[in-house]
């Protein structure tokens, strides 16, 4: 993953082209550290305990979720299970989306 401890040796501080470290075991790119995925969800400090499925947190808010942490993050925050709150009006560079492609048979 590219993270605040390792990005600079590697060029110019910042966002990185996608696959230039190993994938998961699921074969997918870049799902830790590089740019934090801006999700839909509006965030909430406290998501309902128990099994639960895709949580999708309060149905409005004033900060949206951000997840998977950066290059400029800490390495504790580059994980999938790092949920923080990123205000809609704000923008940069270490904030993106991922565009998923379903293969059609």
């Amino acid at each position: 993953m590219w993270w605040c401890g390792n990005n600079i040796p590697y060029g110019p501080y910042g966002t990185k082209r996608v696959g230039q470290k190993q994938p998961n075991a699921w074969g997918l790119y870049d799902m830790h550290g590089n740019v934090s995925e801006w999700c839909a969800d509006w965030y909430s400090d406290r998501l309902p305990g128990g099994s639960v499925t895709d949580p999708t947190g309060p149905t409005s808010g004033f900060c949206r979720v951000r997840r998977g942490g950066s290059w400029g993050d800490g390495g504790q925050y580059c994980r999938s299970a790092s949920r923080r709150e990123f205000w809609p009006g704000l923008g940069g560079g270490a904030l993106g989306f991922r565009a998923a492609l379903v293969a059609v048979p």
